[in-house]
């Protein structure tokens, strides 16, 4: 049961965080929290959860670690849970695990090789990345095996002058169609800046660029493989145009053809469930990018999204 003090802490909190959405908002990049591009709910519901809490720590300052650490199981569920960073990479709270608090976490890594908080870091700069996402494997508290997770991020300048940033993730998340706008985004504008010599870096899977099943690729419009998401194109021999899903339709012969007119498409196209070997709706998101002065295409697939939402 919670104290009559605690219950008027949190009340005046809330009060706070409506008071601060109707007036100023959020500052910097911010300011107007939009989530219209997810489609999941557990993802919004993400979303809003830390940006409230960047209300409370933007307006309180370091005084608000207090307040988190004594209404600790507020932002620990079993859903998710919050944690806050100073720039160095210093953990100062840690809602699901204790013992990380006011350790250097700067280059600490998941199984696969993933500096943590150095993407969290690249993120929180990246306007392409509007609520900082970033792609890795941790583990649940009290569990023993690692699991896949996408954490959101806000940078937060306080009232005390410190600038910290808090960040709140999912556990086996649904792999929303702005995870990979993101990254496939951001590749083309990695390969037009550095063209071939980007390559090596996007199909790195410590990279950014690869998590889980999605991996960006990279082809010319003949259908020659730059950067594939399977394996070198050497030995597969892959003809990408011909290349059918369970329907046999030509995903990708489609979407070059569509990008004939446009800048970037969508495709659904059916494939198998590696699990359950039933057939599902796939997303390919194609974009085409110069290269020297020549066109390539850069995409990348995931799950299309499936009620309930």
């Amino acid at each position: 049961m919670f104290k009559p003090k605690k219950i008027l802490l949190l009340i005046s909190h809330a009060i706070l965080i409506i008071t601060i959405l109707f007036t100023s908002g959020c500052k910097s990049k911010y300011k107007n929290l939009d989530l219209s591009m997810y489609q999941y709910r557990d993802t919004k519901h993400l979303v809003q959860f830390v940006s409230n809490a960047a209300l409370i720590l933007e307006k309180d300052g370091m005084k608000s670690l207090d307040y988190f650490r004594n209404n600790r199981e507020l932002y620990c569920t079993k859903d998710n849970y919050l944690y806050i960073y100073d720039m160095t990479g210093k953990n100062l709270f840690h809602a699901g695990m204790e013992h990380l608090e006011n350790k250097d976490l700067l280059d600490v890594t998941d199984k696969d090789g993933k500096e943590i908080t150095q993407l969290v870091l690249s993120a929180l700069e990246d306007k392409n990345n509007p609520h900082s996402w970033v792609h890795y494997s941790w583990w649940e508290p009290g569990k023993f095996y690692p699991v896949p997770k996408s954490s959101c991020h806000f940078k937060v300048k306080t009232s005390d002058g410190k600038e910290l940033y808090i960040g709140g993730g999912l556990n086996f998340p649904h792999e929303e169609k702005e995870f990979i706008r993101i990254i496939v985004d951001n590749a083309v504008k990695l390969i037009e800046k550095k063209g071939k010599k980007s390559f090596d870096y996007i199909s790195n899977p410590e990279s950014q660029y690869n998590f889980r099943d999605v991996c960006v690729f990279a082809f010319q419009k003949n259908g020659k493989i730059l950067i594939s998401p399977v394996i070198n194109d050497n030995y597969s021999q892959i003809k990408l145009l011909d290349c059918v899903d369970e329907a046999g339709h030509k995903p990708f012969a489609k979407a070059i053809k569509m990008l004939d007119s446009k800048n970037r498409v969508w495709i659904v196209f059916l494939a198998k469930n590696r699990y359950q070997r039933t057939l599902i709706k796939k997303c390919l998101y194609l974009r085409k990018a110069n290269m020297a002065g020549n066109n390539i295409f850069v995409g990348a697939i995931t799950d299309l999204p499936q009620p309930p939402y």
